[in-house]
Parts: C-alpha cells; sequence; structure tokens
C-alpha cells in the first residue's frame, strides 16, 4: 500500500479536528512529525529493541512536569510511516492506527504514563 506525505498530513489533522475542544485548545508548543523509521536511539528511549515496530514517539516534557517559568523546546510527536505501513493491511486500518498513535501520543503530552494508558484502553 502506498500512502504519501500528504496523507499522512491529512489523517493526523482528521484527527486532531476530532479532539474534544478544551483539549486542543491546552495544546501548546507541540509539533507533529513524520519519519520513515525511528532510530535506534528512539527505540532505545522506550525499551525497544530494532525489529520491534515502532508507530510514534511523544518527545518532550508533559505539561504536569512543566515549571511554569522555564522556557521549553517544543515537544515533538513523530510518526513513523515504515512501522505503520507494514502493520497495516488496508487503507481503513492505517487510518485508524494513525488516529490511535496520535491519541497515544498527546496523553503522554498531557502527563498520562503507559499504564494510566493501559487503564484507559489507549495502550
Amino acid at each position: 500500500m502506498r500512502y504519501d506525505r500528504a496523507a499522512f498530513r491529512a489523517v493526523i489533522e482528521e484527527t486532531l479536528r476530532g479532539v474534544p475542544a478544551e483539549l486542543r485548545q491546552a495544546v501548546d508548543n507541540l509539533e507533529f512529525l513524520l519519519a520513515e523509521w525511528p532510530t535506534p536511539e528512539q527505540l532505545g528511549s522506550v525499551g525497544l529493541e530494532d525489529d520491534d515496530l515502532l508507530f510514534g514517539l511523544y518527545e518532550g516534557t508533559p505539561i504536569p512536569d512543566r515549571e511554569n517559568d522555564v522556557p521549553v523546546l517544543p515537544d515533538i510527536i513523530t510518526l513513523f510511516w515504515g512501522p505503520l505501513l507494514e502493520a497495516c493491511e488496508t487503507e481503513e486500518e492505517l487510518r485508524e492506527e494513525i488516529r490511535k498513535t496520535i491519541l497515544h501520543e498527546l496523553a503522554h503530552y498531557f502527563g498520562f504514563d503507559e499504564d494510566r494508558l493501559d487503564e484507559l484502553g489507549y495502550g
């Protein structure tokens, strides 16, 4: 299946429009990036190995951990299209996995850890 950067960006925008307004308004200093594959360092930062599939990664300081008077670099959510395309067989499946990945990484931005995401069904 082929899926170009514009199609990925369109799904990101569509997903963000579906996020409740109060959460969208709370998003500040956050960038979305697309990369083909995660680096070994990115995989290692979440305890994965080279052959593991990582669909997305949040890098930054979660909102609850920020100090109000300390400026921070933009937080980054990266989507990795190589693993997503490898794992999904249909466009519908791909769009749903992109949506789930974005919501999962946004939850990290808002301070949710993996255990809490599992409890909420976003693990």
